[in-house]
């Protein structure tokens, strides 16, 4: 516990007199197979800002069904959200899960699509949501479901498929990680994201605007 306590102390702290470079948003299309709840949206947005924030990337949502084709974009990401994205009718039972997310990749090349299961994510951690106070539960979830796509969206905006030791990066996570108050990328998976393509081309693309 406390060494990944100290993993998420250094994702969080910025360097002494460090400035946050201003880029340009980052598209994220997205799809439901069902429609989540607002205060579970909500919270996974809030909590993919707060993942992203160290490394100064951001992003605008949009709903893939809504996508034109001719919108002016640097780098966008299409999200598939499966199963139900909901607290409604949790059960107490123990639950194995299968993979809560993954990156589509083709003859090696990490694509720009990745899948998030919302579904594994409710079954792998609703015992823990039903000790919790009812207006909570959907908060709590959502900042899982946040964390998932966090991971997933590491992998394409850093372009790598290795993971880290601790942190978001972190190949599994644990019931209590998904649902702690503060859960961070380590210092190294912040340090790609960072230095990456994808970093460069959007603080590019802010100052030619």
């Amino acid at each position: 516990m406390k060494a990944l306590f100290l993993c998420l102390v250094l994702a969080a702290l910025p360097a002494p007199g460090a400035h946050q470079e201003i880029l340009a948003p980052i598209a994220l299309y997205t799809q439901f197979q069902q429609p989540p709840p607002p205060a579970v949206f909500n919270a996974l947005q809030d909590e993919l800002g707060s993942i992203m924030a160290p490394t100064g990337l951001h992003f605008t949502w949009l709903a893939l069904r809504a996508a034109r084709g001719n919108e002016d974009l640097v780098e966008l990401v299409v999200i598939t959200f499966k199963g139900r994205c909901d607290t409604a009718g949790l059960n107490r039972h123990n639950s194995v899960p299968g993979p809560l997310g993954l990156t589509h990749i083709s003859e090696g090349a990490i694509l720009p699509f990745a899948e998030v299961d919302c579904e594994a994510i409710r079954d792998f951690i609703q015992n823990q949501l039903l000790t919790m106070a009812t207006e909570g539960r959907e908060e709590a979830y959502g900042r899982a479901v946040g964390r998932v796509l966090a991971h997933e969206l590491y992998h394409i905006l850093a372009n790598t498929t290795k993971h880290g030791s601790c942190g978001v990066g972190k190949s599994k996570y644990t019931v209590q990680e998904l649902l702690s108050p503060q859960f961070q990328f380590d210092a190294r998976e912040s340090l790609a994201l960072k230095t990456s393509k994808v970093h460069a081309a959007l603080e590019w693309a802010a100052f030619e605007r």
